[in-house]
């Protein structure tokens, strides 16, 4: 929500609304975003797919991951996905006219191909906007279960533990920040997708289902986590520094100088994970009563984690909309953004709560839990 509403007013970044004044600094405190919070979901849902495996077996944690987010993705493609659409048409251009339901006709006019997979389903005027993210966990889940289910048992447990004994040396935790920065070198870093490579997005999916395997990298992590931090903010600013100074595209283009920055940010964004992750990863002190402040601390975390995937499907089109409205109006850019959030949240929550949590139906459509 934050992240979207400021790209409103970020110089560099193709929005779909844009105030008519930017500035530069969106883009650096952006960067602070994109170095680790798309990474770090992925992440987290490897470490909920090692517990859903272990739990239901990999036949029905592809099931339900169908259920959980195929549904969903099919019904937010079909009912809020294509607004956003519309409205940079009638943002970029005033004497726009098409109505929503001609729109409509443009954007389903698709096919299918595997040339940007698993983006199977293309067409002009279609994406899949940020549901991309639902798009590649699905896969990425799906590429996950039958590989589990094909690897003995034994073996999986003997690589496991030699990777979690080995996490024990100092720095260990460190290493898959090669790998990731290699795919960010060699493959490139894609802009519609916060910046990361799609397939690095798969490493940290299944770097986090190994980490969930045994608490021995976990405890790697809170022991590096320190060294991790600043590691993490020296790579970061001589990432930035290096892809702002490299010229062309260097989220694509092979020169020495783009190839290098591209390697920087993949090991800064490994070293920021394993920095948050380990920081985070303490146990809280105190008496051992729950109190009325954390029972009510409780409640909240569990309304809001039931709510996290209906969140992130509606919040984008509300963005988009509330923005759409408020660029208009002549006020500085601060005030704009912070009506741009308030207006979304209230907004975003209230359909929440009203249309999708108290009915059975529409939390399935949704993905949540009946």
């Amino acid at each position: 929500m934050f992240f979207h509403a400021a790209l409103v007013f970020d110089t560099r970044d193709d929005f779909y609304v844009k105030n008519a004044q930017t500035t530069e600094a969106v883009t650096w405190l952006a960067g602070l975003g994109v170095v680790w919070a798309m990474p770090a979901l992925f992440l987290i849902a490897g470490l909920g797919a090692w517990h859903s495996i272990r739990h239901r077996g990999a036949g029905r944690f592809a099931v339900e991951r169908l259920s959980r987010l195929g549904v969903p993705l099919v019904v937010a493609t079909l009912t809020i996905l294509p607004l956003p659409q519309w409205l940079r048409l009638k943002a970029a251009d005033p004497g726009y006219q098409e109505s929503y339901p001609r729109f409509l006709l443009r954007f389903f006019d698709v096919h299918l191909g595997l040339s940007d997979f698993p983006f199977v389903v293309q067409g002009e005027h279609f994406e899949s906007g940020h549901l991309w993210f639902v798009v590649l966990l699905l896969a990425f889940s799906l590429m996950l279960a039958p590989l589990v289910a094909w690897l003995p048992a034994a073996r999986a447990a003997r690589v496991r533990d030699s990777l979690a004994g080995a996490a024990a040396r100092r720095g260990a935790v460190l290493v898959p920040a090669i790998g990731v920065a290699v795919i960010g070198a060699v493959l490139g870093m894609e802009e519609p997708f916060a910046g990361w490579s799609r397939w690095a997005y798969l490493m940290f999916f299944l770097c986090g289902f190994v980490l969930a395997s045994d608490d021995r990298f976990r405890a790697a992590m809170r022991r590096d986590a320190v060294a991790a931090a600043i590691l993490g903010v020296l790579l970061f600013c001589g990432a930035g520094l290096a892809l702002s100074t490299a010229g062309g595209d260097p989220f694509a283009d092979m020169t020495v100088h783009a190839v290098a920055a591209r390697g920087l940010f993949g090991l800064a964004g490994w070293c920021w994970l394993v920095a948050i992750l380990g920081l985070l990863d303490r146990t809280p002190g105190g008496a051992s009563t729950i109190g009325p402040r954390r029972q009510r601390g409780r409640r909240a975390y569990a309304y809001l984690g039931a709510a996290a995937l209906p969140l992130y499907i509606l919040h984008q089109p509300i963005v988009v909309a509330v923005a759409y409205v408020v660029v208009g109006w002549h006020l500085p850019m601060p005030i704009k953004y912070i009506a741009i959030v308030a207006a979304s949240f209230t907004v975003m929550f209230a359909v929440y709560d009203i249309g999708v949590r108290r009915t059975r139906v529409t939390r399935l459509l949704f993905g949540m839990r009946g």
